[in-house]
């Protein structure tokens, strides 16, 4: 019995041994025997049965490249658990013959590329990684790939390979990128560094810049990581020239040039990669195509898009795309079918799988072993303004929910789905469809139409009330023959040409120009599409996301969704919709059922009958529910998009912190994994979850200037229009009479009163020893009194003093913002008379000129022509500034250095005496 257990033993071994033989020779290797060892036979040999020094035995396989021994393989047959023959391959590591160590390549006294094979299975250990732990790898690398292995090695002896560069990565320029897009990189060089797993997963929100985020890491580890060739996968190959842009126009931080100079970024192509390529671009079928030696097709290609095979694929060796062609594979939108059936492709490459998801599933966690390196959730880019929120209208027919019925007898229209030609059927059966079979089976010309003409009736009054521009809208079909019938009954229903609504799909014609016009123009209202925009396409003025096909996948439904969620400048969001302002939501119209699935979360503003004051009164008095703090949050994300950057920086000051702080504060209050974490440890949980939302809600509960601030701002900013009521006159008058003006005075005194340590120009003119004021504080207080409730501008307070005391008011038919210094200053008694700034400052002017008169000083002509300007600018802006001689008029004769040519070195002087005299 032992005999025949030898044999068998024997006997595979042998066939390890011939399997191990065509993989090494598949890679690039000579394999020999060590009677007729030639190391000269190519740039790697592979020497069979290596007799080793005294003790040590022989080796299965003793491995050279370029006549230097750098490694051996211990081979075991298929079926043996590898890890537990480490130590036979360490002990031939260290047990070379005196002769063959003297031209052997060691790290510590031991051979560098340790491995162990089956023919089935391979493992390698690389002696010059930080730690020097076994990896299972798909196939053996090529010796080229061990030959640079041992010059990095040896141009960087203390930092050899890639996973030694990591842990010194320079400091992170965080200038350019967002804090989600911080800590995701962050995380996955954290990841990198600890090596405690070889996948990192980020999640962060749709828009949020997944994207630039790569790209930046990318740089990093090509520039200071040592790696050498990165794999991006994208979901849908149209996406690969939006991925290559990016890189293209990626400026690098450290000395601002393009990616593209640095380094070459290029698309896998049917007939594989360029050996030049330092980041490659593609989709995992096209890599899988590739590798099996077939013809992929260039360009976009929804057939090879949407190619899922039946069975997991099995992927074989390829050498011209070997499993060490990449150090990093970073996968965009890690979703789909990319860790099931496809899974083979990501596990034949030897490198770190980096992947990037706004709603990573089950699988999608386990393939990355649960290492999350960064969250960041759509609700969390709302709150920083990266994102906006929505809302959802539903829309529901008879058809749409129940489906129908068409009676035997009925003659009806058949479409042949390949050619399109219609011909007349007579039923000789009763049909009936469910709704599922909508659109596709069965095509209700009614029920689209119905669901269209809703939309265009309900348009400017529920869905965007107050508009006459139909936004940009985005409608999702279930197939291309669905999206031919909609666009043509969109146009219909709206009684437009061909411009006003397009089919973007695979089939179009020239849909990439379509897309970009989509992008552009004003006239392109309406895109309708299947799958080509569903995902990674920005499309920022979308305002309306339209769901006429059904979505059963919560990642495929939140990449629909973040079409519309991308925050776009006002300019630039005027310019294709005219009668817009700012984007502040988008909104979900729902036609299926679509947003009725468990797996979508429901907008933040989900409380939309309370207002704004109601949701502040309740937030002073701790009582908002779940629903309102997070409608507060979304309330509060929608103004600040409004806002001026002055109107940020004024609101930040009076909160004490970034409003957009507390309103981030808001969103986690009501994550449910925060809440989770929260009460997880806690005695009472529910109490925890309160004390949590309590806190979020402190910041405004604590501070009612901030909330009285809000309503002002938002007050400011809103413009209803009223079509309803009927107006009627109550009173009539030219000027400002005596009881409103003294109503207007009483509370402009008080105003100063109450608001004298908060509003630097109040507080400024008020103190007795200061009297100079920055015309940014008097434009402060412009802005703050002029906003609702108040409406109040300088000519209104000045006509309601002359109206009660026109002895001590000077009358002026223009006023300007500098005469609220003469306001202040004669409201708190420091001017006995209200007399305009601009003539006050004139004034002290000819008082000045005939002070230096009576001193000697006369100014010739050219120097009175500085000196008058100077004046009139210190009249209308409380001061004067050198920089401001760079300006018109000063500027006519030649700005800062004709003054100095014309005024001499007394320039300066002149200019301090000028601000201190006049504005005193």
């Amino acid at each position: 019995m032992d005999e025949i257990a030898g044999n068998q033993r024997l006997a595979a071994e042998q066939r390890a041994r011939v399997l191990i033989d065509r993989q090494l020779k598949d890679a690039g290797w000579a394999v020999q025997d060590q009677k007729t060892m030639n190391l000269f036979a190519g740039p790697g040999v592979a020497v069979r049965e290596a007799v080793m020094a005294n003790g040590h035995g022989r080796a299965d396989y003793l491995l050279y490249v370029d006549q230097k021994t750098v490694g051996v393989i211990e081979a075991k047959p298929q079926g043996t658990p590898l890890s537990g023959v480490e130590w036979q391959s360490a002990k031939y590591a260290d047990g070379l013959r005196p002769e063959v160590r003297r031209k052997a390549l060691t790290v510590d006294g031991r051979l560098p590329f340790v491995f162990e094979a089956s023919g089935s299975e391979c493992h390698f250990t690389n002696g010059f990684d930080p730690q020097r732990r076994a990896r299972r790898i798909f196939a053996f690398p090529q010796p080229g790939t061990l030959a640079r292995i041992l010059r990095d090695a040896e141009a960087d002896p203390k930092r050899p390979t890639w996973r030694a560069k990591v842990r010194s990565l320079p400091p992170l320029d965080t200038a350019p990128l967002r804090p989600a897009q911080i800590t995701a990189i962050q995380g996955i060089e954290r990841s990198l560094a600890e090596q405690r797993f070889d996948r990192s997963l980020v999640q962060m929100a749709t828009g949020a810049g997944k994207t630039y985020t790569a790209v930046t890491e990318s740089y990093r580890l090509l520039k200071h990581g040592g790696f050498a060739r990165i794999l991006f996968l994208v979901d849908r190959n149209n996406l690969a020239d939006q991925t290559l842009a990016e890189f293209q126009n990626y400026r690098t931080p450290d000395d601002g040039r393009r990616f593209t100079e640095l380094y070459n970024v290029d698309k896998l192509t049917s007939t594989g990669m360029l050996r030049s390529s330092s980041v490659v671009i593609s989709t995992i079928q096209r890599v899988y195509r590739v590798l099996a030696g077939d013809t992929a097709p260039e360009g976009d290609d929804p057939g090879l898009d949407d190619y899922v095979p039946d069975a997991p694929v099995t992927v074989v060796y390829n050498r011209d795309l070997p499993p060490e062609a990449f150090d990093l594979v970073i996968v965009d939108e890690a979703h789909r079918s990319i860790y099931g059936v496809w899974r083979g492709v990501l596990d034949y490459f030897d490198a770190h799988i980096a992947g990037l998801t706004a709603t990573p599933g089950k699988q999608t966690f386990g393939f990355f072993r649960q290492n999350l390196v960064s969250e960041y959730t759509y609700p969390q880019s709302v709150a920083d303004r990266v994102n906006v929120d929505f809302d959802l209208y539903r829309i529901k027919t008879q058809i749409s929910e129940q489906g129908s019925r068409i009676e035997a007898g009925t003659i009806v229209p058949k479409v042949d789905r390949r050619t399109r030609v219609q011909r007349l059927e007579e039923l000789d059966e009763d049909l009936e469809y469910t709704s599922k079979q909508l659109d596709r089976a069965v095509t209700a010309n009614s029920q689209i139409r119905l669901v269209l003409d809703t939309f265009r009736d309900k348009l400017f009054i529920d869905i965007f009330p107050g508009r006459t521009t139909v936004p940009k809208t985005l409608i999702f079909c279930k197939d291309d023959a669905h999206a031919e019938e909609v666009v043509t009954t969109v146009r219909e229903v709206f009684g437009k040409g061909n411009d006003f609504a397009a089919k973007i799909t695979y089939s179009a014609r020239d849909p990439k120009g379509q897309l970009q016009a989509f992008r552009t123009s004003a006239s392109l209202r309406i895109a309708v599409t299947v799958d080509m925009i569903a995902t990674g396409t920005d499309v920022k003025p979308l305002e309306c996301v339209f769901f006429m096909r059904d979505v059963r996948s919560a990642s495929y439904f939140e990449q629909m969704k973040g079409r519309g969620a991308r925050t776009i400048a006002p300019a630039d969001f005027q310019a294709v919709t005219p009668d817009a302002t700012e984007k502040t939501r988008f909104v979900i119209v729902d036609a299926v059922g679509v947003t009725e699935h468990d797996f979508v979360d429901p907008p933040l503003n989900r409380e939309k009958g309370v207002s704004l004051k109601q949701l502040l009164d309740k937030a002073a008095a701790l009582t908002l529910t779940e629903a309102e703090i997070a409608t507060l949050a979304s309330r509060l994300a929608a103004l600040e998009l409004q806002l001026t950057p002055a109107e940020q920086a004024e609101l930040d000051q009076v909160a004490d912190t970034p409003v957009r702080d507390i309103v981030r504060g808001l969103v986690d209050a009501v994550d449910p994994d925060t809440q989770a974490k929260a009460a997880a440890d806690a005695v009472d949980p529910a109490a925890a979850v309160q004390n949590l939302l309590n806190a979020a809600v402190k910041p405004l509960a604590a501070n009612p200037k901030l909330r009285q601030r809000i309503l002002e701002l938002r007050q400011a900013h809103d413009r209803i229009i009223d079509e309803v009521s009927v107006d009627t006159l109550v009173d009539a008058y030219g000027v400002v009479d005596a009881s409103r003006a003294r109503s207007i005075v009483e509370s402009w005194q008080a105003y100063l009163d109450v608001h004298r340590d908060e509003i630097t120009a109040i507080q400024l003119l008020t103190e007795a020893h200061e009297r100079h004021i920055s015309f940014t504080d008097i434009k402060e207080l412009a802005d703050r009194i002029g906003r609702p409730p108040r409406n109040w501008t300088p000519d209104l307070i000045w006509s309601a003093y002359e109206a009660l005391d026109a002895s001590r008011v000077r009358h002026s038919d223009r006023h300007t913002l500098t005469d609220l210094v003469s306001l202040i200053r004669f409201t708190v008694g420091e001017d006995d008379r209200l007399v305009p700034y601009t003539e006050r400052v004139r004034e002290r002017y000819a008082a000045w000129l005939l002070q230096q008169q009576q001193a000697g000083v006369i100014f010739s002509d050219a120097e009175r022509w500085w000196l008058d300007r100077m004046v009139e600018v210190i009249a209308v802006s409380a001061g004067i500034s050198p920089d401001d001689l760079d300006n018109a008029p000063f500027t006519e004769r030649g700005g800062i250095d004709g003054a100095i040519r014309d005024l001499g070195p007394r320039a300066a002087t002149l200019i301090d005496q000028l601000n201190t005299e006049l504005t005193a």
